[in-house]
């Protein structure tokens, strides 16, 4: 990881959770990590616990909307502006609502894709060109993606979700294809976590909370730190060496 200290990192979906873990992370280990959510409030708590345990790099955060392209693009600018730009951009941000196919919300899915897919499409698009502009070849995009990625399990609460993520898998092999054509050492990765416990299941089931609660108490799901250190496995591989998809859940998830 030395070849990042002082390097420029951008985390979504930063305030909680697995994104959360990622920032501080990547803060302990010397990078300038841009964090960006919603609610910037807790991940200015985070920075601050961030400086209090002295760790090398600092996190910035930052409010933005990911549904919103204007504010997507005005966090690019600012981030051009304030620290030349994105060195590494880490699509964490995602969600999911209980909509079945074949009752579902069209305002629920509409989210879902805004925020799984095209949000994730940009801030890929514009890191791109920022890396692009200032000859960054060592670059690295790494996409958040899940187990519901790779296969289907029998829930119709996720049905859609999963289709993001088969989305997900999708993008960012023809990202690594495009990446190559034009001749660059920029890397590209997947990581797809199985059953992972951070707020995902409480927000997932809102309206439901003894629902929430069961979701995590059949095993010992993965922890959001577990994810972080397979982040930082991906950045510390050498330079030649491109991982392309780590697929990690519990030891007890049966798929």
């Amino acid at each position: 990881m030395d070849r990042w200290t002082g390097r420029v990192a951008l985390v979504t979906g930063a305030s909680v959770g697995i994104g959360a873990a990622i920032a501080k992370e990547l803060v302990r280990f010397g990078m300038k990590v841009v964090g960006c959510a919603r609610d910037v409030d807790k991940i200015k708590n985070l920075a601050a616990e961030c400086q209090s345990a002295s760790y090398a790099g600092v996190l910035i955060p930052f409010k933005c909307d990911l549904t919103n392209v204007e504010e997507i693009q005005s966090m690019f600018s600012a981030i051009k502006e304030e620290h030349k730009g994105v060195d590494v951009c880490i699509n964490n941000a995602g969600l999911a609502h209980p909509e079945p196919l074949l009752s579902g919300k069209t305002s629920a899915w509409k989210n879902m894709l805004d925020v799984n897919i095209l949000a994730l499409s940009i801030c890929t698009r514009e890191a791109y060109q920022s890396m692009k502009e200032r000859n960054i070849d060592d670059g690295h995009i790494i996409n958040l993606n899940s187990m519901c990625g790779h296969r289907i399990i029998p829930n119709a609460d996720i049905h859609f979700y999963t289709g993001t993520k088969y989305a997900v898998t999708a993008l960012t092999e023809g990202l690594r294809q495009e990446l190559r054509e034009a001749k660059t050492h920029i890397r590209a990765t997947c990581i797809s976590p199985g059953l992972v416990e951070t707020e995902f299941a409480p927000r997932l089931y809102s309206q439901n909370a003894e629902k929430a609660v069961s979701v995590y108490s059949n095993y010992k799901a993965l922890e959001a730190i577990d994810v972080a250190n397979a982040v930082v496995y991906v950045l510390s591989a050498p330079p030649h060496v491109q991982i392309g998809d780590i697929q990690m859940r519990s030891v007890e998830q049966v798929s």
